[in-house]
């Protein structure tokens, strides 16, 4: 494995970039690292980006109830930021609340829920002819702060843990740097009823 490459060796300093060859730890050019310390990413690690039409092929939800613009920063697995664009002509808005627009929390968790959906879809390469992510359970919802048109909310969803095809997750949405909802929630993958 070559550790010195590409963006790896603009992100270690010029005098560390040997001992990290050799194995061993910026700033500390005697001590080598474990092989748990090998196999983690480094914080220059490359995540993918998901658009709109990905997300249309791995999850089966569409307008209006469709969540999710797009997703970046996703890791097998692990983690993915789902991003929602709230516009005022988003229909629940005409009822929740005239005059004072304010994106109901549920949709919040169920956008969160569509993220983690995502990961799970793309990272089991789940079969969406024949297979479809259902919501299990949600737990410890908090609500912080609301959401209105022209908002941009970042869900930041996390594996807790994860067995075969249910997992279970964490998510916090943000906007800006404020928490508007945060949730644990799980999914699990189910057989697709035929008609």
């Amino acid at each position: 494995m070559d550790w010195v490459s590409g963006a790896t060796a603009q992100a270690v300093a010029p005098r560390d970039r040997m001992a990290v060859a050799q194995g061993g730890r910026p700033g500390n050019q005697g001590a080598r690292m474990s092989q748990s310390e090998v196999e983690q990413p480094l914080a220059t690690e490359v995540l993918a980006n998901i658009d709109i039409m990905e997300i249309l092929n791995r999850i089966p939800h569409r307008y209006p109830f469709l969540l999710v613009d797009r997703a970046e920063a996703y890791r097998p697995h692990k983690s993915i930021v789902g991003i929602k664009c709230v516009t005022i002509n988003e229909p629940f808005f005409q009822g929740h609340f005239p005059g004072n627009p304010v994106m109901p929390g549920v949709l919040i968790i169920e956008a969160l829920a569509q993220t983690g959906a995502v990961l799970m879809s793309k990272s089991l390469e789940v079969d969406t002819e024949g297979k479809t992510i259902f919501f299990m359970s949600v737990d410890n919802a908090r609500f912080r702060n609301p959401v209105r048109p022209g908002d941009v909310i970042r869900m930041e969803v996390e594996v807790v843990r994860s067995r075969s095809t249910i997992f279970k997750f964490k998510g916090v949405a943000k906007v800006g740097d404020k928490v508007a909802a945060e949730a644990e929630f799980a999914a699990m993958v189910v057989e697709t009823p035929k008609a």
